[in-house]
Order: structure tokens, then C-alpha cells, then sequence
């Protein structure tokens, strides 16, 4: 059974195995599946830490620096010493913990130069973009936002951007590529404004077929944001907190 396919048997009984939370339930027992758990979770948003660490830096290279030697030792062997499993969002312990390297670095002055690392520490598992991410950083808006901000808009976008991604992947898996990129754009607006003779008409199908089309790929789309937000949350609980944190975070005026 796929990864995907496996949420639609239920929520509860697959939560105990998403990422965060294994990397919770092995905190007095480390294990190599939570370490890799952590690993998948680091590589997948470390675009908004690095957002955080630019805007706070001097340059690119220093952001660099302290995003490869942060990640170094969140990997340690013990990686999971200073989490707490109140706090329950992966979200929140990551902006916990740069705060606290950041200020044993600051009192430190020992920057690490990037590709040195910590010796013994591989980060074989996160493959950093560094150009990409730079590219990315330099076109954040113009007005004073302050490096939290930044992060937690970051986050939300890099959230919404794993499960398009997601979706393409599996649209593109059935051979139905042309649907997905046609329906997509009607994800994010209002259902009473589509024209789905339009559509159709596009398409080459009926007004009625165009229309199941959109709900099945709105549907989807719902699902897989609750499964990609599942695996950055402790409990099942807290998927609606992180889903109403998506939306004031994206409705704010800074978030454009």
C-alpha cells in the first residue's frame, strides 16, 4: 500500500508513525529511524531557518555558515536531549532551538567555516541549495519584517509548497499531468467564480466531468495538507491549531 493511499484508511491509525511524532516517542531512546525521521523533517524546511539566520547575518556566507553548523549539531548523537514533547510542533521546537544556538554562538564568536561542519557529523542528508535558497531570500518583500516573521511565513509557504508538490507527483503518476496543471490554479480561488464550461472546453470533456475533476483534486489537496501538517505535529489534536496557524500567518499583510 502507498504512502498516499495509506491515509485514506484513517488518520489515527497510522499517527503514531509520522515523522515528528517518532522523533518524539524515541526521545529517552534514541534510534536511527528518528534520527533519519529528524533528518527528512530538516531537509524539508530548512529554507525558512535559513530565511531566519539571513535576515539576521551580515552576509550569505555567514547565514550559510550558521545554517550548516546549526543543523550539524541538532544531528548529534543527542540530537533529542533538549526536546520537549509539550511543545508538540516541530515548528515551534526548530525556532527554539536556533534561538538557543544562536546565542551560545553570539557568546562564542566561533563561527565554523561551511563544509567543515562538526567532525564526526554528516549531513550527507541534507543536500542544501544554497543558491536557490539566496535567490529565494532576495525576493522577500521590501518592508521590515522581523526575522520570526520571516521564518513562520517561510514555513507556511514551504508547507503548502510540499503538498502541491505532493499532488503533481501523483497526478503525474496516473499520466494525468495535463488535468493537474489545468485545475490547478482553482485551488486557491472560490468555487462560484470557476467556468467550468471553460474548463471543459479546455479539457475536452463535459461541464459535468470537468466539475467532479475540480472536487476530487480540492479533496485531494485537503487531504494531503492535513497528512503533510500530521507529520510536523505531535498529536492528532493539533493539526487544527496548525491549520489555523497557516491561515493568519498567510492572511496577514505582511505575508505577500
Amino acid at each position: 500500500m502507498s504512502r498516499h493511499s495509506s491515509f485514506a484508511m484513517g488518520q489515527s491509525a497510522r499517527f503514531a508513525t509520522t515523522r515528528w511524532s517518532l522523533v518524539l516517542s524515541a526521545k529517552d531512546r534514541p534510534t536511527a529511524d528518528a534520527r533519519t525521521a529528524l533528518a527528512d523533517l530538516c531537509r524539508a524546511y530548512w529554507y525558512p531557518l535559513y530565511a531566519l539566520l539571513r535576515r539576521r547575518c551580515r552576509d550569505r556566507h555567514e547565514a550559510q555558515d550558521l545554517t550548516q553548523e546549526f543543523f550539524a549539531k541538532l544531528l548529534e548523537q543527542d540530537f533529542l536531549k533538549n526536546i520537549d514533547p509539550a511543545k508538540g510542533r516541530f515548528r515551534a521546537f526548530l525556532l527554539a532551538a536556533v534561538e538557543h544556538f544562536l546565542c551560545n554562538h553570539w557568546d562564542q564568536q566561533n563561527a565554523v567555516k561551511r563544509g567543515g561542519g562538526r567532525r564526526g557529523v554528516s549531513l550527507d542528508l541534507l543536500p542544501f541549495d544554497w543558491e536557490s535558497g539566496e535567490s529565494r531570500f532576495l525576493t522577500e518583500p521590501s518592508h521590515e519584517i522581523t526575522p520570526e516573521r520571516l521564518f513562520e511565513r517561510q514555513w507556511a509557504l514551504a508547507l503548502l509548497e510540499r503538498v502541491l508538490d505532493r499532488l503533481r507527483d501523483e497526478y503525474r503518476g496516473a499520466q494525468k499531468q495535463a488535468l493537474f496543471e489545468t485545475l490547478k490554479p482553482f485551488l486557491t480561488v472560490d468555487q462560484d467564480s470557476i467556468r467550468y464550461a471553460d474548463v471543459a472546453a479546455e479539457l475536452n470533456t463535459t461541464e459535468a466531468a470537468a466539475r467532479v475533476a475540480a472536487h476530487r483534486l480540492r479533496k485531494r489537496y485537503r487531504a494531503l495538507l492535513r497528512d503533510e501538517i500530521a507529520q510536523t505535529v505531535a498529536t492528532k489534536a493539533d493539526i487544527e491549531d496548525e491549520l489555523r496557524y497557516l491561515f493568519v500567518v498567510l492572511s496577514s499583510p505582511h505575508s505577500k
